[in-house]
């Protein structure tokens, strides 16, 4: 074991069988698995689906050594430094909704920070939960497989400076002070399952589910203009107008209005 591997007294390891007992019970939640080290928990999780694992197993790594977001980018995150968590789910919606689970995640998760620490995060459109002064705290990444749909959560806790990029920060630097990881990992479960369970009850509905008003109070993307930069490298400018039913964003641009699911896009950057 390395110096960096070796725990540390600021960085206490996830208790497994605490937060099973806290919230698996009747509701969505079966198991909370805490592992020390894995490759990448989603991928973990999509093997378990292709499976016939059933839906909601909870994967939580101390360390994750191949972490992956969105478009293949890399996530590394020092042991016990933050919380890398990946949920399986298996929701009975049309297809075209299931864009919105990655963003009923980010609400999620922007509510559970907000009743452990006090601090008002903001939503970046896809996939990101941004600090108040929009460096970023934590990345979503959701994949389908088959019929089950594996969403996973990086969210940097007691990282330093000197481990972030220039782009991030953690909740640590950001409240000013230590944050308990598990008590922002319950708060987000729970917060995730009261959400997921309306949503899903009414079809992926994110109008009468409430999910779209709800986003839209969290998103810093809605209302602003925005630079999108596509995976050719080519890029849009216009004003992001909203986010419609299947979870895209709609920008108006000069030469009319677009719609971007997530994997049109490579960064939506406000100008």
């Amino acid at each position: 074991m390395t110096d960096s591997d070796s725990p540390r007294p600021d960085r206490p390891a996830l208790d497994g069988v605490a937060l099973s007992a806290a919230v698996t019970g009747s509701g969505l939640w079966r198991a909370v698995e805490v592992v020390e080290a894995i490759g990448s928990t989603n991928a973990e999780l999509v093997a378990r689906a292709a499976a016939d694992e059933p839906e909601g197993l909870v994967l939580v790594a101390e360390h994750q050594q191949a972490g992956r977001g969105r478009l293949d980018r890399s996530w590394t995150s020092p042991p016990r430094a933050g919380l890398t968590v990946s949920l399986l789910l298996r929701p009975d919606v049309p297809a075209a909704r299931r864009a919105w689970l990655s963003l009923l995640t980010g609400v999620a998760l922007a509510e559970a920070v907000s009743e452990v620490t006090g601090v008002r995060t903001s939503l970046k459109w896809p996939n990101d939960l941004l600090a108040p002064d929009g460096t970023k705290l934590a990345g979503i990444l959701a994949e389908t497989a088959g019929t089950a749909v594996v969403v996973g959560v990086g969210l940097n806790v007691s990282t330093r400076r000197d481990e972030l990029p220039d782009t991030g920060t953690s909740l640590a630097l950001v409240a000013g002070g230590p944050v308990d990881r598990a008590s922002v990992l319950q708060a987000f479960l729970g917060s995730f399952e009261r959400r997921y369970s309306r949503w899903v009850q009414v079809l992926g509905d994110p109008v009468s589910s409430g999910l779209a008003q709800d986003y839209l109070a969290w998103c810093s993307t809605v209302g602003v203009t925005v630079t999108v930069t596509m995976p050719d490298g080519s890029a849009l400018e216009g004003v992001a107008e909203a986010v419609d039913w299947d979870g895209r964003l709609v920008v108006r641009t000069d030469a009319g209005v677009v719609e971007l699911a997530s994997g049109d896009v490579r960064h939506v950057r406000r100008r």
